[in-house]
């Protein structure tokens, strides 16, 4: 059985559970800005909540992805089959040619177990940019003080038959948590894990910096709305360091 650090963990043990998410309007309004004449890439494209609402439009886009249960959710939605997906590692950016716009979305970046990981990231999506390209990340800002003693439990929904738990494991020294999805209920138990190796934007940036990428733009949502210390999401614009000092 795969564990955290494989890259089709979450979505193979997700897939037939996993829900659409926020409506993706905001956030493909944003990305479609970005985009240009394309081509375009989307890091871990899942189900295709924002792949597919951008092909709609016109623009060339294609997908990476760990789990090839999700492409096979992908596949099964209208426009879905049209989408060249490759099943691999994000981190690896497993995919030839140049592309106007690369994009992660939902804190998925933080699914990658390691800064290692997330550092190779960053220089094989430099690698994969035209020179004027972008690079774009949501994720949310950490907050370890939402963990006592390196743990917490939360309930989610409890039923008349039924009951949803999540329970986090923390580790402050790796930044990373591991966390359970528990529903107990009559027809037996289900579970739904996760790992997230979490980091700060200044991190980000650092990593960003290394791979010869710059901060162009950050915001604390697909709104622009500015980003401040109260924010507790953000998405963040790299370009490549000669692009971004234009």
């Amino acid at each position: 059985m795969s564990g955290f650090d494989d890259a089709a963990f979450f979505g193979d043990r997700w897939a037939d559970h996993y829900g659409d998410g926020p409506d993706p309007a905001a956030a493909v309004g944003f990305l479609a800005e970005l985009a240009g004449a394309g081509p375009v890439l989307e890091l871990a494209s899942g189900t295709g909540r924002v792949t597919l609402p951008l092909a709609a439009r016109g623009i060339a886009v294609a997908g990476v992805e760990g789990s090839a249960a999700m492409v096979e959710r992908m596949r099964e939605r209208p426009g879905g089959k049209r989408i060249p997906v490759t099943v691999g590692d994000m981190a690896d950016v497993p995919v030839e040619g140049s592309f106007s716009l690369v994009f992660l979305v939902f804190n998925t970046l933080f699914n990658l177990p390691s800064q290692e990981r997330q550092r190779d990231c960053f220089h094989n999506v430099a690698r994969a940019l035209q020179p004027d390209g972008a690079f774009v990340i949501e994720c949310f800002v950490p907050d370890p003080a939402k963990f006592d003693r390196g743990s917490r439990v939360e309930a989610l929904e409890v039923t008349e038959d039924s009951a949803t738990i999540q329970v986090y494991r923390h580790d402050a020294v790796a930044q990373r948590y591991a966390k359970q999805t528990i529903t107990f209920s009559t027809d037996g138990i289900r579970m739904l894990p996760v790992a997230l190796r979490y980091c700060w934007p200044s991190e980000l940036d650092l990593m960003a910096s290394q791979a010869g990428l710059q901060l162009h733009e950050r915001y604390a949502d697909w709104d622009r709305r500015p980003f401040d210390s109260d924010s507790t999401s953000h998405i963040s614009v790299y370009r490549p360091a000669a692009a971004a000092t234009r």
